[in-house]
């Protein structure tokens, strides 16, 4: 995640409360799969749940963009532009 989409994300975090909720999940995952890459070896249900967190953390990158966008389509300083 770019600076940019942190800052724009965290700036919305208390007036949104679904990208709020997204971000915690985000957040959960990603301690997840730390545990899971912390470890030496993984077995093979092991290493299908972390591609499954994976790819569920990846859905929550593009459900917080997406939220971003909303605001920033929705914004003042969108439409001068």
């Amino acid at each position: 995640m770019e600076q940019r989409e942190q800052q724009a994300i965290r700036s919305l975090l208390d007036h949104d409360f679904e990208l709020r909720k997204t971000f915690r999940q985000h957040a959960d995952l990603e301690k997840q799969i730390k545990a899971f890459n912390g470890r030496p070896a993984l077995t093979a249900a092991d290493e299908a749940l972390r591609k499954q967190l994976q790819k569920r953390k990846l859905a929550g990158m593009d459900r917080m963009m997406a939220i971003v966008a909303r605001h920033d389509a929705h914004s003042p300083a969108s439409k001068m532009s």
